[in-house]
């Protein structure tokens, strides 16, 4: 009997560290995943402010805080813009003082832990931006998702996307040019936003359920006279703009794409997701099927709605070997497989999402180039 006991024994214990790794990779799976719309993503580190000054901000040296650019930073009731480096200001060798643009609201004072975020424009257009703009109801799959909507005389609409970690006040780094250039945009939430429904199990989908309120926006806009629309998303976002183009029933009024650090590849992002959340690697692939599970995510749609033969419309994609959450490789991919429709612009040292805050006017030129002969 001993033999058999022993065996036993054994046979338990590993069903229970069996049982444990599941439920582990479960919980990582449900951590990363957890909507967090307006949170700085895991991948960006807390910062401490060391001293500020009149137009001025010292914080902790580290790649994040050296990295070239114009960035959001917030804090416990703090939001700031900070610009360039200033190396010739005088620092210790453990910190960094940038340019301080404004600060929106609150005071940074020394000892507050911060954060960059590509979100530079607290607020609505017209506090923000002094742009007018009509708050509108778009009827979605789940419920009503509130959208900002900013009229302009051209029959091409832009519907903007924001993605993982932020807000509907993201993609106000653009509005102003888009503004200028007179096209109407329609700035949307979706399920998990504040003010949207929940998503029904609590998690994001990394855009392969999203997509449908998009789809319901897209409806929004040719009721409301749009007679194309151009879909601008970021992050997950743009997985999003790819999914309508590829499954909406109106795609044929869909007239062009801009892809801001697109996520391609959903088991990669979240394995970034789940690592930045400090996942054990030996954990990440059972995080990864726990999700599937639970979520029903499917790698297979998301790389058909990508496929370089489902793009159909003129695609601009903004990307970068800096990002650590979307595949910068599938972005070159799929750049590489359809010349003729699809323009990548490389931009370097910028995290996910942030492409536009490591060169604001780089970005608003390629973009206005694209936009012209769309409009």
């Amino acid at each position: 009997m001993r033999p058999a006991i022993a065996t036993a024994t054994a046979v338990t214990s590993l069903i229970g560290v069996g049982a444990a790794a599941v439920a582990a990779g479960r919980y990582a799976g449900d951590v990363a995943l957890k909507t967090s719309h307006g949170r700085p993503l895991p991948t960006e580190p807390r910062l401490s402010v060391h001293a500020t000054a009149p137009g001025r901000i010292t914080l902790t040296r580290c790649l994040a805080s050296l990295r070239p650019g114009t960035y959001g930073l917030e804090g416990f009731g703090v939001h700031a813009v900070v610009g360039p480096v200033l190396d010739q200001e005088p620092h210790t060798a453990d910190t960094v003082v940038r340019r301080l643009e404004r600060i929106t609201h609150g005071s940074p004072e020394p000892g507050d832990k911060v954060r960059l975020t590509p979100q530079v424009y607290p607020g609505d257009p017209r506090s923000a931006l002094g742009i007018d703009f009509t708050d509108v109801d778009i009827a979605g799959e789940l419920g009503s998702c509130p959208a900002w909507f900013v009229p302009g005389p051209r029959p091409t609409w832009i519907i903007t996307v924001h993605g993982l970690g932020t807000t509907r006040e993201h993609p106000m780094n653009v509005l102003e040019l888009l503004h200028q250039q007179q096209f109407p945009v329609l700035d949307i939430t979706y399920r998990g936003d504040a003010g949207a429904p929940a998503a029904p199990d609590g998690l994001g989908h990394l855009g392969e359920s999203e997509w449908r309120d998009l789809d319901a926006a897209i409806r929004y806009a040719v009721r409301h006279g749009a007679e194309r629309v151009i879909l601008h998303g970021w992050s997950t976002g743009a997985s999003m703009a790819l999914h309508a183009a590829a499954a909406s029933a109106l795609r044929d009024r869909i007239s062009g794409l801009v892809l801001d650090s697109p996520v391609l590849d959903w088991e990669a992002t979240l394995r970034a997701l789940a690592s930045a959340r400090r996942t054990p690697a030996a954990l990440l692939p059972l995080a990864v099927r726990a999700v599937q599970g639970r979520t029903g995510l499917n790698g297979d749609r998301l790389h058909a709605a990508s496929a370089p033969s489902a793009l159909r419309v003129p695609t601009l994609i903004f990307h970068g070997p800096g990002d650590r959450l979307a595949s910068w490789q599938r972005s070159r991919e799929l750049a590489s497989a359809r010349p003729e429709l699809v323009i990548l612009h490389e931009v370097g040292d910028a995290p996910h999402a942030a492409m536009w805050n490591a060169n604001p006017t780089d970005y608003e030129e390629a973009l206005r180039r694209f936009l012209t002969p769309l409009m």
